[in-house]
């Protein structure tokens, strides 16, 4: 196995796209459990990492965002958070088997979904032990990383964080969801800064470390300058499709594949070492943004 931070030393990396926008497209209903599809539509789950591999991805994230048993709960299904954590790394490993591409396979981590005290009602001790099991169960299935994604509360993230490095040998790559105010001032929802995250993410013993989500690739730009600004480490990148738009009662995003990709220079002189999309990205939106590394690469 290749290490991702060996890799990272030599060459740029392509992460894969959105999961829930591919799993919409395939009759994820609102209100079902997008991660149990890993036992009742494995199929499903093969044919789209296959998909973003064939895109040029170098890094495909398993199904698996919501699969800690806090926020399994909600669907009832929280006794199966084992099974489903490691059913998603198969569906990737099958991909990838298919393809027979060298491909990196992160497991993914998510928010509980809960506050945590005093905000909420949940402890960073609950936190943790949801984390370590899920954590576990995704090395158990062969994961050759952990991503920790679309976390607003640091306290939170970094509960995640150790309880992958204290409970397996994966590299961790975490990231924070971010907005860039009119005045350029950068925090989460909950009020983190830049600062703030590095610190807290590098003192957790985080390897990759970046933003996911938020207003689009223009925005994340000036995050992934931020980010720069305050470490060494490898950072990773991966902005929606732009902005959501409501169109008859259905979403879409109005960030095209070609607009995407168009700053992925942008995104390289920021200090991306990894670019991946968020919601609202595609197969196709990571073909071009893998197009124009390749181009970039032969210049």
């Amino acid at each position: 196995m290749t290490d991702i931070l060996d890799r990272l030393k030599k060459e740029i990396l392509v992460c894969d796209g959105a999961m829930g926008t591919m799993l919409q497209k395939h009759g994820l209903s609102a209100g079902e459990c997008p991660e149990y599809w890993n036992l009742t539509k494995a199929e499903t789950l093969v044919s789209i990492h296959k998909e973003y591999i064939e895109a040029g991805a170098d890094i495909i994230i398993t199904n698996t965002f919501g699969g800690n048993r806090l926020k399994l709960q909600k669907f009832n299904l929280e006794n199966k958070s084992r099974e489903i954590n490691i059913s998603g790394v198969a569906n990737a490993r099958a991909a990838v088997k298919k393809t027979g591409k060298k491909v990196l396979i992160a497991g993914d981590i998510g928010p509980t979904g809960s506050l945590l005290e005093p905000l909420g009602f949940l402890s960073v001790a609950e936190a943790f032990e949801a984390f370590k099991e899920q954590a576990k169960a995704l090395s158990e299935g062969g994961a050759e990383l952990v991503i920790i994604e679309t976390m607003i509360a640091v306290e939170e993230a970094v509960a995640a964080i150790k309880a992958v490095k204290e409970n397996t040998k994966l590299p961790v790559i975490a990231c924070m969801t971010f907005e860039v105010q009119a005045n350029k001032d950068i925090r989460s929802v909950m009020g983190v800064d830049i600062g703030a995250m590095v610190a807290e993410f590098t003192g957790a013993g985080a390897d990759i470390i970046g933003s996911n989500c938020g207003n689009g690739s223009e925005q994340m730009v000036d995050i992934i300058k931020a980010i720069r600004a305050e470490t060494e480490k490898p950072l990773i990148a991966e902005a929606n499709a732009g902005i959501p738009r409501f169109n008859k009662g259905e979403i879409y995003y109005d960030g095209t594949p070609g607009v995407v990709a168009s700053f992925t220079n942008a995104l390289l002189e920021a200090g991306a070492n990894i670019i991946g999309g968020c919601c609202g990205t595609t197969p196709e939106h990571i073909k071009q943004i893998k197009n124009q590394i390749e181009r970039r690469n032969k210049k």
